[in-house]
């Protein structure tokens, strides 16, 4: 409820007691003086909508008080009430009417006439307040509209011409506001947006919407074209819009746009690079394996045998650089999956520091092995990743050690109902590392010290790949160094206790099986490198089987449009026509039972994405290069469904 502010000027204190007591209520606040000049400044000083003067007062009469409260432009507004006793002649009531009264109220007052007479005019009062806080408020929003710097204008819903328009249409688009008035909107898009435009006011005032926002190139009067967005109310047939110049923040998303198809190009070209590399190394080097694994079996002296263990360590040094470089872009790429499954963690971390052993035996540096006997024997968790991630960890503690011990230990930090936390820690007595050194040892390619490559060698990428590897499995990794003392490497993560697998894999591998022949089977081989075409011979004819080579994809469809295979082992990088091409062929040109002749990739791919196209162009199964003569055996085997078993 609002107060309504009412001045009650007379000269006898008797009469405004009496006059308050007649208007007294809620909503009325009474301000009474019986002088003029203290009524002049009540005036002046508070916001007052009625003013009650007697007319007949000393000094100055109420006629030339409200004179001198209708001069005021603060005072003007307030009505008038005069309240005589008097002569009611009509020269009086002119008089007081021509000053500025509203109305005259005799003495003695009639309290129902007075009452309701005043009741009126605070209802008057109150009503012109109202129209004036909405005036003031209207004025406020003219203001804001002339000087908005968005074009903001009123335009008839059913032809679309402009009823009015502000001041920015000419900084924004160079068009007078006047010469706008009565023309169509429409027209101030670009031609190739009119329609759309158009089509959009349509559906809002067809649809009745009540707010819309679009964007569209609107041409500007020197012929530029601008992106501006168009925020849209529709309200009693008319459309009120508020158009904002957007291209600098259109200008922006574009290069973003062009920015980042210009990163998703780059990042393929890496990924083809890659994928090509990974096949130009791989393949030579499954080569050299393979036929390191064949001299190992023809009768050699002992210099023989040493020179192949030697080739058999480069290579394997080798193919350890390549997947390094190749793990680093398949975590960057986010290209690189966790596997979690039940798995022995003694076992694990046994096989790793017994593959180690030779190592720090060689350098004479005591390695040893501690696990708490409360770390749970079957775990949760990516067996590869965390081999891999201890032994980039345990051999670079060998590696910059050179007298003294190199430590693995396991420990539970925590457990809560079938998870535990536990820590591995790799302790050493070598070199130790700088503190200005100990954050940047994580960055690619980066090592301790600048010559730490020319006197120990390595890539540079084994503990960036454990820090991403810990850190895509949750875990922590930690460090602490002395220079001279040696360094403690932690690794904290959370397990899932699980229970014992029904099997569990040799710690082999299996790459001591003797593996079984078969019996009369046909393969046809599609390989262009001939190493490997000689090495997958030798391995095929060593099972028994009898083998035909091609070196690309076309010559495959030829010859098995000719011949029957029982299976066909295909390299996906071929000239003229790769396996892909060839897979995709087979599956959709040849008749039954060729069209579904068994088909494994033979390829030096490692990237996901590659190997699940092999499956989509119709492969059955996948194996990457360098392989162990057993894994093929075992592919070939299932696939081919026959009844030959592996000896042990």
């Amino acid at each position: 409820m609002s107060i309504v502010n009412i001045l009650v000027v007379d000269d006898r204190e008797e009469n405004i007691i009496a006059l308050e007591a007649l208007l007294k209520r809620d909503d009325i606040n009474i301000l009474s003086t019986t002088s003029p000049n203290e009524a002049l400044r009540i005036a002046w000083e508070n916001p007052i909508s009625i003013a009650m003067v007697d007319v007949q007062m000393p000094e100055i009469d109420g006629f030339e008080l409200v004179e001198m409260l209708k001069a005021n432009p603060r005072t003007k507004d307030i009505l008038i009430i005069f309240v005589t006793a008097i002569s009611k002649e009509a020269k009086y009531a002119v008089k007081g009417f021509g000053t500025g009264a509203v109305d005259y109220l005799y003495k003695p007052l009639d309290p129902y006439i007075t009452s309701a007479k005043v009741d009126s005019f605070i209802q008057l009062a109150q009503h012109q307040r109202d129209i004036k806080a909405k005036n003031d408020e209207l004025q406020n929003f003219a203001i804001m509209v002339k000087n908005s710097a968005d074009i903001i204008t009123t335009i008839d819903a059913q032809a679309f011409r402009i009823q009015s328009i502000n001041q920015a249409v000419y900084k924004i688009l160079g068009h007078q506001p006047v010469e706008l008035i009565q023309k169509s909107i429409v027209e101030l898009a670009a031609p190739v947006n009119q329609n759309k435009f158009r089509k959009k006011l349509s559906d809002i005032v067809n649809s009745n919407l009540n707010y819309a926002v679009a964007e569209y190139q609107f041409e500007t009067f020197d012929k530029r074209m601008i992106w501006v967005e168009c925020r849209i109310t529709y309200n009693n047939k008319m459309l009120f819009l508020n158009i904002s110049d957007v291209s600098p923040q259109k200008s922006y998303q574009q290069e973003l746009i062009k920015s980042k198809e210009a990163s998703d190009y780059s990042r393929k070209i890496k990924e083809n690079f890659l994928a090509n590399m990974s096949h130009e190394l791989r393949t030579p080097v499954n080569g050299i394996i393979g036929l390191t694994s064949m001299l190992r079996k023809s009768p050699l002296d002992e210099q023989q045998k040493n020179v192949i263990d030697l080739l058999e360590v480069s290579s394997q040094s080798l193919l350890g650089v390549i997947n390094d470089v190749l793990d680093i872009s398949k975590i960057e790429a986010g290209k690189f999956s966790i596997i979690r499954k039940p798995h022995d963690i003694r076992r694990v971390v046994k096989s790793v520091f017994d593959l180690l052993k030779y190592k720090a035996d060689e350098k004479d540096i005591e390695l040893l092995l501690d696990i708490d006997g409360d770390v749970p024997e079957i775990l949760q968790f990516d067996s590869l990743r965390v081999n891999q991630i201890l032994m980039n960890l345990l051999s670079n503690a060998i590696k910059f050690t050179e007298r003294g011990y190199v430590k693995l230990q396991l420990s539970v930090l925590q457990k809560l109902n079938e998870n535990v936390k536990i820590k591995f820690s790799v302790l050493d007595s070598g070199i130790g590392i700088a503190p200005d050194r100990l954050n940047k040892i994580f960055d690619s390619f980066e090592q301790a010290e600048n010559d730490t490559e020319a006197k120990f060698g390595g890539t540079g990428l084994g503990l960036t790949i454990v820090k991403k590897l810990i850190e895509l499995k949750g875990g922590e990794l930690t460090v602490s160094s002395q220079v001279g003392t040696g360094s403690v490497f932690n690794f904290i993560n959370w397990y899932t206790i699980a229970e014992k697998p029904k099997e569990i894999t040799p710690a082999d591998g299996g790459t001591q099986r003797l593996l079984e022949p078969f019996a009369n089977i046909h393969v046809l081989v599609a390989e262009d490198n001939l190493v490997n075409q000689f090495m997958l011979s030798k391995m095929l004819k060593d099972w028994n089987i009898i083998v035909e080579i091609v070196d690309n994809g076309q010559k495959v469809l030829d010859k098995l449009q000719t011949k029957d295979y029982d299976i066909i082992l295909m390299d996906t990088h071929m000239p003229e026509m790769n396996g892909y091409q060839a897979a995709k062929n087979i599956r959709v040109n040849f008749a039954e039972p060729k069209r579904s002749i068994p088909i494994i990739s033979l390829s030096a791919a490692t990237f996901e994405h590659e190997q699940q196209q092999a499956l989509s162009s119709g492969m059955n199964d996948v194996l990457a290069k360098p392989f162990q003569p057993y894994q093929l055996h075992e592919k070939m085997k299932r696939l081919l469904n026959t009844p030959a078993v592996l000896a042990k």
